[in-house]
């Protein structure tokens, strides 16, 4: 129908292919929703030898789905905790944000989630999610802004309420935050 929509013929050769690499495609972008998150963090350890400092995760790649257009979002995700008694293997906290991140999003609950999901599972002495990321629905239409980078957070425990913990956490990070 799409095909049709754009004038183009469903029978010409290079697009009789067409539609089913499209649905192969769509499985892969919103994978996540046949992932549960909270499972994914469900295995931890609690032989950390008393290691209490911030744990990061840096300049996790994400690829997501404006839910306004369904046109790509692109960037980086920093997720971060301060443990309590246990700690998670680290690609558990990529495939939490792969979870959330292959399903149709808006960055502000994308972030949301992915915090709000480690703290619930981890109960951490705190969470940190910063993710910075281009919107294709703003650069390729509408204003057509390209180059244009949002940066949303989600400070949870001591990175919401000690200024010195957020500001440990924003060196680790770097200072300077970009999508290169």
């Amino acid at each position: 129908m799409l095909l049709r929509w754009a004038g183009e013929d469903p029978g010409r050769e290079g697009l009789l292919d067409t539609p089913g690499r499209v649905v192969r495609a769509y499985e892969e972008f919103f994978a996540g929703y046949e992932v549960d998150p909270v499972a994914v963090l469900e295995r931890t350890f609690e032989e950390t030898d008393g290691y209490d400092e911030i744990v990061l995760l840096r300049d996790i790649r994400i690829e997501s789905h404006c839910e306004h257009h369904m046109l790509p979002i692109v960037g980086k995700a920093h997720v971060a905790y301060l443990p309590g008694r246990r700690v998670v293997g680290i690609s558990k906290l990529a495939r939490v944000v792969e979870a959330y991140a292959r399903r149709l999003q808006i960055q502000e609950k994308l972030t949301a989630q992915i915090a709000n999901t480690i703290n619930e599972v981890l109960q951490p002495r705190g969470v940190a999610v910063v993710i910075e990321a281009e919107h294709e629905c703003m650069s390729t239409r509408g204003v057509h802004k390209p180059g244009v980078g949002m940066v949303t957070s989600r400070m949870l425990g001591v990175f919401r309420d000690d200024p010195a913990t957020r500001r440990e956490l924003h060196a680790l990070i770097g200072s300077h935050l970009s999508l290169g």
